[in-house]
């Protein structure tokens, strides 16, 4: 009997059940597939606030990884909150020696209220050792601009011009999420070198939904590991936040 794909989430727990291992679990199971963690960071969240913030030991965060991949047919991995350079270092190595799988990372800067969950010295390393090794990089508007040390973009311009600072980082694919752009249409640019913008159009609902970037990157992996092409796991993927953003609806 063939075991059921598996996705391994690196990233953090959320106390609340907002966002983090459990959106994405939660997330990775509405497709029909099971997941293995990492546990990077144990944070005490409310909807409202990240109240404290306690880090995995980088050692126990690659033996998590190596067990996962000992353990289960782990066909991509979803990365969220790293927390610090020495994790992101550590995660970095782990996968550099697994078997090749599609890999997403959702770069987790800041928590939506505004509470840093990346270390400033991190960024650099983020870039360095783990954007090649990824097959699809998830950042907003606030995060991509954080990534380059630009200003936050103002149009499709902008982002564009930004989204070429990460290609020559080494990200191979990235998804510029619209969510916190203005407008009655909510657009992601899925950005490949050398080729034209990709287009996700999606008409903003006016809910507020902890978790939206966890749920998505979760569900890009989800299809990625089902062999899914990375535009339509993508569009896949959209229409599942879209869903479950349009349920919430009051």
């Amino acid at each position: 009997m063939a075991m059921t794909p598996h996705v391994l989430i690196v990233a953090g727990s959320d106390s609340s059940g907002g966002a983090g291992v459990v959106r994405d679990i939660e997330t990775v199971s509405a497709f029909g597939l099971r997941s293995c963690v990492a546990v990077t960071a144990v944070t005490v969240q409310t909807h409202d606030a990240v109240e404290r913030i306690e880090h995995s030991a980088p050692d126990l965060v690659a033996a998590q990884m190596r067990a996962a991949f000992a353990a289960n047919p782990v066909k991509a991995v979803k990365i969220g909150m790293l927390g610090s350079a020495p994790i992101i270092e550590t995660v970095s190595s782990v996968l550099a020696s697994s078997l090749p799988v599609p890999v997403v990372l959702d770069p987790v800067l800041a928590s939506t209220s505004g509470r840093q969950l990346l270390d400033d010295d991190a960024v650099e390393t983020l870039k360095r050792k783990l954007f090649s090794l990824c097959t699809l990089i998830t950042p907003n508007l606030p995060e991509l601009a954080l990534l380059t040390g630009l200003p936050l973009a103002a149009g499709e311009g902008d982002i564009i011009w930004q989204a070429a600072k990460m290609f020559d980082a080494g990200a191979p694919a990235i998804l510029v999420k619209g969510g916190h752009a203005s407008g009655a249409t909510s657009t992601d640019l899925l950005l490949l070198p050398g080729r034209e913008p990709i287009r996700f159009d999606a008409s903003r609902i006016p809910v507020v939904m902890r978790g939206t970037g966890c749920m998505l990157a979760s569900a890009i992996a989800a299809h990625l590991a089902q062999h899914e092409t990375l535009e339509i796991s993508v569009g896949k993927a959209k229409r599942h936040v879209f869903a479950k953003l349009l349920a919430s609806k009051p």
